[in-house]
């Protein structure tokens, strides 16, 4: 009764069109997604003020022994990272209310797709197979929307700030500290690579498992009556 459904190879690490298909799913929230980046640039350039402000506490008021000076400081800091606390769950809530209207909207979709395909096509998928992708799946895109698209901008922006005022204040120093970037950048693409190859293969067992759910549950009276039980246990276990 089981049939082996296995994902289909992808060979592309990243798909232009695919990612345009995706994108368009945010056009509806476009101010949502607007004022998060607004925050986000803001709250980058809070991240990249706070070392900055170290360096003035020590080099203009520690080591002269100011303490008025530092105290003033010190106040300046603690009002920054509340801000920024107050920015990030700002932006936090905006992009997860938007991630979940998106999954509405694309779950939607793929149901009113699905119920559009002919009886063929559900032949020769699994409904467990079906279901990974309408829920899990989309799940899993939205945390490209809620954490990733835009919040890669703004780890950008923080990765910019921070290497602009490395080269104002030691232009040698930061070309010291970026001499490891050749092997950050090999060890990410290895990274990388192992854990797309990682994710293929857990989508591929999360569908095989829901598949021979499925099935054996929807065919439970056909497993009794052939005594199929211990065999179908033995199965699940090893998909499992």
């Amino acid at each position: 009764m089981t049939q082996h459904h296995e994902e289909e190879a992808i060979d592309k690490a990243y798909d232009a069109h695919l990612m345009r298909r995706l994108l368009r799913y945010l056009s509806p929230y476009k101010l949502q997604v607007l004022s998060s980046m607004l925050i986000i640039g803001v709250a980058s350039l809070l991240q990249v003020s706070s070392p900055y402000l170290t360096k003035i506490a020590i080099d203009n008021y520690i080591a002269h022994g100011d303490l008025a000076g530092l105290n003033k400081v010190v106040l300046v800091y603690l009002a920054i990272i509340l801000f920024g606390f107050l920015l990030g769950y700002l932006q936090t809530y905006i992009m997860q209310l938007t991630g979940q209207r998106i999954m509405f909207d694309l779950r939607l979709e793929i149901f009113t797709h699905l119920q559009s395909l002919p009886l063929s096509f559900f032949d020769k998928n699994p409904v467990g197979r079906l279901m990974t992708r309408v829920t899990t799946d989309v799940d899993v895109l939205n945390e490209l929307f809620t954490a990733g698209v835009v919040t890669l901008l703004g780890d950008l922006l923080v990765l910019l700030g921070v290497v602009a005022i490395l080269f104002v204040l030691n232009t040698k120093l930061a070309l010291v500290a970026f001499s490891v970037i050749p092997l950050l950048f090999l060890i990410t693409i290895v990274f990388k690579i192992k854990a797309r190859d990682s994710y293929r293969r857990v989508r591929t067992a999360i569908a095989r498992i829901n598949a021979f759910l499925q099935e054996q549950i929807s065919g439970m009276s056909i497993v009794q009556l052939f005594s199929h039980e211990q065999k179908s246990f033995q199965r699940f276990e090893q998909i499992n």
